[in-house]
């Protein structure tokens, strides 16, 4: 918002002034004038940004702010000419501020607490990102009616059944309840979930839905996928599913050429499978159905009841409407008309307002501008949320225009690129991650973004979230509006000739600038089909765009890295993820500004020694996957060797994927101990010599929460077996290679909550030092223990959720006490051969959702199918989902027990 580039431009003026002001003259006269003339109109900018929208020469005086403190900072370079712009400039700022004194007088200042971030009748409404089953209204009937269709035994080849309603209704809400329901999953030996959406491109759905399949069996995605043309992902599809059971979602069809185009991947006979679809469109839902002699659901609105209590629950604590708040909320209801996204959204905005005064001002905000067709009345509907975010806020949230539609955002990337683009203020005691974090949590929180993927499933942090499509389409929307980013999507597109940032999203055919690109401040790219040409590279880059501070150029490089990008001296974000880069040039040193660096899945192995230069570098990701991400072979992470020198690098708080070895035999684990802002740290190739220094340094790390350390080779024993106090408050820990036993260390991580242990061929019983981490809730270990047996003790792993035994080729019992893992709901053994029998005391388990077995022996699935038969079942008969995985002619094939 015009607020966030007035900021900006402030901080850029007032180092311009202090580092010149011997060589400025009048010219510095003008400059100050011009710095403290926008610094009194960004006190007020908070009560514009919230009051614009009803008040059209109110929004166009914001706009010309907004213009004016761009041109100003594209002029702080133009040296040559300066002196004539500062003085245009300083005539336009003067003729603002008159103006603002105007709509000072009607509207006041941010001293009336515009656009702040209000008192609420919760505490942090925290449990808003949780919309569990027993929390969905009015989802029984029809998740009941599509379960029995699912579940019908005597069904046999392929049927589509069509979920079909107006957006906004809870289609994708509803079907995957269905398909995560434990009795759904049972009948089924492949379960793939795909979002098709408008812009959907069938070669990437089709890539995709393979990767799914196959790793639902175990498998690693057939040789050559990236190369393979439309009709051969077609054909292998219909080869996987042909002798499987299956339930493949497909969420979100606009077209009934989208579906047209993947029906005659799935197989008619020969298969038991259903295909569940979602769309707004009957015409679709029908053609779908109707070809396979399936079944059409049509969710209607929530009825006036349902409205009522989906609506209490977002926006009281305790669940119900006081009284005099009724009449407002029966009003505000009938404008939602019944639909799940608008009632969860208002509930979550009005949960903010903390008296009856703030429900009327918002009641008499609604008036008559919600009239008109469905889909304009629900923009205007949600749109009100919009309005009423906090300044600090509004930013953030149209930041989500430059993702594509149904993008799953990786929340780490976003806020390292909220943080560059100046979103994020400063605050006392936090870091600007932290705060930004905050940010995100309470767009969670006003129901404006969702959940896409989860930490785990206690603690829910977030890993990835997205944002629905008709709340994306109100976003663009407002972005095309404010000019707040220009997209590129191949179809022709026409720059604005001040568009401050561009999204390019599978392509830039088309594109047509109108005065290149003098103006952008950020560039970024998403799911481009082919690298960008040289030709295109160097528009983006040219010499009118030095004022950049973003550029992801993820799967965008083919070779080297232009040398105009190391000319852009304000980049704060630079991502070269997943492209074939190779090394990084010396003149990386002169990206002095550069705070986020992402290297990963590129082919660079070293970082110049001039990298030592970027002092506020603050996250570097250098690591590789060799292979598929999940593999399970030693050395499919590789490393980055780095300058001997690092720990001056004193920002850092993300070091991923460094390598402890350097080429002359060296060693860098003693400069991590000076990295002491650290949060995440990767480090790769450690000698058995270097465990001490490391060990040392680890007990400087006061912040860190996240620590992988991999070993130098598969056969090189890691010794870390060296006290650590204080130890680091590690949350994540991952140990990959040889150890003589569990690090003393690791028991006093009271904090953790996840631990994989691979390659660490331990003797003694792991499980015997674990136990009693008070907060762990995922436990994977990986070739980890070479003993016979493994005792889970009464009262042992009091959280734990989740458990994986992976290739464990000594074991051969698994004991549990009644006590132990009270909370376990997913148990995983893979490739465990010597093992006989199920786990001894499995009936203690009562909380076990699903056990899979997979690559397991022969005696021990012949045991196991009788011990489900015999007398025995009773122990297993509480347990949903019990899946066994075997090899058979180089394929995984699955079933249920």
């Amino acid at each position: 918002m015009a607020e966030s580039a007035v900021s900006f431009v402030l901080d850029r003026l007032s180092a311009w002034i202090r580092e010149e002001r011997q060589l400025l003259g009048s010219i510095g006269e003008n400059a100050e004038f011009i710095r403290d003339e926008l610094g009194h109109i960004r006190a007020f900018l908070r009560v514009a940004d919230e009051k614009e929208e009803t008040d059209p020469q109110l929004k166009e005086w914001v706009t010309q702010v907004r213009d004016i403190a761009y041109d100003a900072e594209n002029n702080l370079k133009a040296r040559r000419q300066i002196y004539l712009e500062m003085e245009a400039i300083r005539s336009r700022v003067k003729s603002i501020s008159k103006s603002q004194q105007r709509y000072k007088d009607i509207y006041g200042t941010s001293d009336q607490e515009s656009g702040r971030a209000k008192s609420t009748w919760y505490d942090s409404r925290g449990d808003a990102l949780l919309l569990e089953e027993a929390e969905v209204v009015g989802i029984e009937k029809p998740k009941s009616q599509l379960i029995q269709w699912l579940s019908a035994t005597d069904s046999c080849g392929l049927k589509v059944i069509s979920v079909v309603g107006t957006g906004g209704l809870g289609k994708t809400t509803l079907v995957k309840k269905v398909y995560d329901d434990p009795t759904v999953k049972m009948h089924f030996s492949a379960h793939v979930w795909m979002t098709v959406s408008n812009s959907f491109k069938l070669e990437e759905l089709l890539r995709t839905m393979i990767r799914r399949l196959v790793s639902e069996v175990k498998q690693p995605p057939p040789q050559g996928l990236k190369s393979m043309d439309v009709d051969e992902m077609k054909e292998f599809v219909y080869k996987f599913l042909q002798h499987r059971s299956y339930i493949i979602v497909i969420d979100d069809v606009w077209r009934v050429s989208a579906w047209e185009a993947l029906k005659y991947a799935f197989p008619r006979s020969g298969a038991f499978g259903f295909i569940v679809i979602t769309t707004r469109f009957q015409s679709i839902g029908h053609v779908a159905s109707n070809e396979t002699n399936g079944h059409v659901y049509n969710l209607e609105p929530l009825s006036q009841e349902e409205s009522k209590t989906l609506f209490c629950r977002k926006a009281f604590f305790e669940g119900s409407c006081p009284s005099y708040l009724e009449k407002i909320a029966e009003i505000v209801l009938k404008k939602c008309e019944g639909l799940s996204l608008a009632i969860v959204v208002i509930g979550s905005l009005l949960a903010t307002k903390s008296n009856i005064d703030e429900w009327k001002k918002f009641h008499r905000s609604l008036g008559d501008e919600i009239e008109g067709d469905h889909l304009r009345r629900m923009t205007k509907l949600l749109s009100l949320s919009f309005y009423d975010l906090p300044y600090y806020l509004k930013s953030c949230f149209l930041y989500f225009s430059v993702f594509p539609e149904d993008y799953l955002i990786h929340k780490t990337k976003l806020v390292h690129l909220w943080i560059a683009e100046g979103f994020v203020q400063p605050k006392q005691g936090k870091t600007m991650e932290e705060v930004a974090e905050e940010y995100l949590k309470e767009l969670l929180d006003r129901s404006l973004i969702q959940l896409a993927e989860t930490q785990d499933d206690h603690t829910r942090s977030p890993i990835r979230v997205r944002v629905h499509d008709l709340l994306h389409a109100m976003i663009l929307s407002k972005s095309r509006e404010q000019n707040f980013v220009t997209i590129a999507n191949g179809g022709g597109t026409t720059w604005p000739a001040k568009s401050r940032r561009l999204t390019i999203h599978g392509s830039l055919k088309g594109t047509v600038e109108t005065k290149g690109c003098d103006n952008l401040r950020t560039v970024l790219v998403w799911d481009l089909a082919h690298p960008l040409s040289k030709l295109n590279l160097d528009k983006l880059l040219g010499s009118g765009s030095r004022l950049q501070k973003v550029l992801e150029l993820e799967g965008a490089v083919s070779g080297t890295i232009p040398d105009e990008v190391f000319k852009l001296y304000h980049l704060k974000y630079l991502g070269l993820k997943n492209t074939k880069v190779e090394y990084i040039p010396k003149l990386i040193g002169k990206l002095l500004n550069l705070e986020t660096l992402d290297l990963r899945d590129t082919n660079v192995t070293e970082l110049p020694v001039e990298i030592l230069r970027v002092r506020r570098l603050r996250h570097l990701f250098v690591h590789c996957y060799r292979g598929q991400r999940g593999s399970r072979l030693f050395d499919d992470v590789r490393g980055c060797k780095a300058p001997y020198r690092i720990g001056c690098l004193s920002s850092l708080q993300t070091l991923l994927g460094i390598e402890a070895t350097q080429a002359e035999d060296t060693t860098i684990v003693k400069e991590i101990g000076k990295l002491t802002q650290l949060k995440k740290l990767g480090i790769m190739k450690l000698r058995k010599e270097d465990g001490l220094d490391l060990c040392l340094s680890l007990t400087k790390l006061a912040s860190l929460h996240e620590l992988l350390i991999a070993s130098n080779q598969e056969d090189e024993i890691m010794d870390l077996q060296y006290p650590m106090s204080p130890a680091p408050p590690i949350t994540l820990l991952h140990l990959r290679g040889p150890l003589q036993k569990v690090p003393e260390w690791i028991p006093s991580l009271h904090g953790l909550t996840k631990l994989t242990l691979g390659w660490s061929r331990i003797i003694d019983d792991p499980l015997e030092s674990l136990q009693y981490l008070p907060n762990l809730l995922d436990l994977e270990l990986w070739h980890a223990y070479e003993g016979k047996g493994l005792w889970f003790k009464a009262a042992g792993f009091e959280k734990l959720k989740k458990i994986w035994l992976l290739r464990l080729n000594q074991l051969r019992c698994v004991k549990v006490e009644k006590g132990s893992m009270p909370f376990l709901q997913e148990l995983c053994m893979w490739d465990c051969k010597l093992v006989e029998e199920v786990l001894l005391g499995i009936e203690h388990l009562t909380n076990l959702e699903c056990i899979t077995f997979t690559d397991m022996s022969e005696g021990f699935v012949t045991t196991l199918e009788k011990q489900k038969e015999g007398g025995d079942q009773w122990k297993l008969a509480n347990i949903p989902k019990i899946e066994i995985y075997s090899l058979s002619n180089g394929e995984w094939q699955g079933r249920h027990l």
